[in-house]
Parts: structure tokens; sequence; C-alpha cells
């Protein structure tokens, strides 16, 4: 093209989306690089009128520059990797009152695995009748998790509500949303992690109502396991599960247990109790699991991904 020394000179700028193109004629003793750090595409653009250029910088209005619009760059050129979430992407559902899951699953995710939440209405009130209405909400909330279809696991992430809907109801509900993701649940991680140790005695401990506590005692039941024990805290809000301290989940849980039992599960996602898994192990002697800690196991597994954890009990070192 045309000499540099009596060309027009443009320079891109990233502004965000756009880039601004700002025009600027030059006298060929100027060193376009040294005036303009940050510069990242020059070109010469055309020749001047005839006459003499004054020398220095003149700067012509700004016009917006689309680089899909300009020669030197064309789609065919965009460079594509796996993106940030290569290995595997995880949705969680979770209830709108929700506080304390999505720490824990940010915890517990390794790299190149995505994880991406949505939350169904539900009033600060967890009952049976309040979780049974989450049923209808279950297929909507799936939809709104990469509608791109990218997603390999979905998890309705509430274990009363999985247990007081049915695993099976949940599922289809799930699958309504997201067909592409396999579908599963809090309950369904805890059952599944109960049978990965080969365990069936377990004491049961949780912060629900007692019309929650029969449900779930018999949802166990049903599911062939053994309740040697169950005690609740008989709390209604989950605002005021989020809150109860991690050393009194310990103390509780401790208080429910039983030397018969070959397990000790810590019900409910919104307990702080993945805090206090692994010393707990430790103090009672015999593996404990808490919901978090199973749903995040099984979701990753279910996923293909087998990254351990240490420092958060037998269940995510060892399986």
């Amino acid at each position: 093209g045309a000499d540099p020394k009596f060309g027009q000179y443009l320079l891109y700028y990233r502004t965000g989306v756009n880039t601004t193109l700002l025009r600027f004629r030059l006298n060929g003793s100027l060193i376009l690089q040294q005036l303009m750090p940050g510069l990242i595409h020059t070109r010469v653009a055309g020749r001047p009128e005839h006459g003499t250029l004054t020398a220095g910088l003149h700067q012509d209005p700004p016009v917006t520059w689309n680089p899909m619009n300009d020669p030197a760059v064309s789609a065919d050129k965009i460079r594509f990797d796996r993106g940030r979430h290569h290995r595997a992407k995880i949705g969680y559902v979770l209830l709108a009152t929700e506080q304390t899951i999505e720490d824990d699953v940010v915890k517990l995710t390794p790299e190149g695995v995505g994880v991406h939440f949505t939350r169904m209405a539900i009033p600060d009130s967890i009952t049976n009748e309040t979780l049974a209405a989450q049923a209808e909400l279950l297929a909507g909330a799936a939809r709104d998790i990469l509608p791109d279809g990218s997603l390999d696991v979905i998890c309705y992430a509430c274990t009363s509500g999985s247990l007081i809907i049915g695993e099976d109801q949940v599922f289809a509900e799930l699958k309504k949303g997201a067909p592409g993701a396999e579908p599963t649940s809090i309950i369904t991680a805890v059952l599944r992690a109960l049978k990965t140790l080969g365990k069936r005695r377990i004491a049961v401990a949780t912060p629900y109502l007692d019309e929650i506590n029969t449900r779930e005692a018999d949802y166990m039941r049903a599911a062939g396991l053994e309740i040697v024990n169950l005690a609740g805290l008989n709390l209604e809000k989950d605002s005021d599960m989020v809150r109860v301290a991690p050393e009194f989940i310990a103390e509780f849980a401790t208080s429910v247990d039983r030397p018969d039992a070959e397990v000790l599960f810590i019900s409910c996602g919104a307990l702080r109790s993945l805090d206090v898994v692994d010393t707990l192990e430790q103090r009672v002697g015999k593996p404990v699991i808490c919901s978090n800690q199973a749903m995040v196991w099984d979701a990753l597994r279910r996923a293909g991904i087998t990254d351990q954890f240490q420092g958060y009990g037998m269940l995510l070192a060892e399986y």
C-alpha cells in the first residue's frame, strides 16, 4: 500500500463489545507505536490529499468500528476452545430461601467444572404443603439453566422437598426442563452414598418439623434402610435453619447417634453440616453423611468427575 510517511493511520482501541476507531494523520517523523501505548492494530488507510502535512498529531472525530466488518477479521478466523467449563456442567435448582448450598457447592467444585444455579419461589416456611407445591415449578426452573442444552447433570437441591415430592416425579419434571441432562436430587444422592458405603442402619439428625421427619423416616424405610434413631430441631423457617451454628450441629448430631447405627446422617442442605462433617466422623468413629456433601459427590460422579476432597468426610475423600 501507501507509503506510511504520507498515509493515514487508523487506531483501534477496544472499549467493550465494539472498538472505537480514531483516525490520525501523522508526520513521517513521528513513531506511532511510541506515541500511542495500548495500540492493538494499525494499518494504512489511504493517501492524503496533495499538500504539506502539518507536523504533529491531528485527531478526526471517532467512529465505531465493528471488527466483523473489517476485511482483516472474518468469522472463519475466530478461534474457539472448549470454554472454562470443559470438564462438566452441573445445574442446581434451589429454594428461593436457600443461603448455604451455593457456598458449599463452589467450595467443592474442581477446576474445569461449571456449576449453575436457579431458584424456585417458596415462602420462608418449610412444611409438607410448601414443599409439595415445588413440583409444578421444577420444569420451569430447570429450563432456565443453560438453554443451549450443554448441561450434563441437574439436581433438585432440597432434601426434604425431594422426598416429599418423590424422586420419580422430581426426575420427570427436571427432564421436561433440561432433557439433555441427567436428573438427580439430594435424597437420591444420600441413598446412593449409603449404598456405596454398604450401610443400611442409620441415625438421622434433622432441623425439620415433625411432619417432615415422619415423611423422611417412612421414605428411607421404604428404600430398605433401618432407622435406629431420628430427631429434629422442629424449625419451620429456612432463615432459622441457615443460622444454626456448626458447633451446635455437631453436638446435636452426636446426641442423635446410637452405637448400633452404622452411619450418622445429617439431613438438610440449609444446615452448615459440611463445616463439621470431618471432625464429627472422628468423634463418633463412623461415616457421617450430610446433605450437601452427598449432593456434590453424587453430581460430580454422575458427570464423570472423580476428583476427591480431603477434610469433608470419608465419602468425598475415598469414593
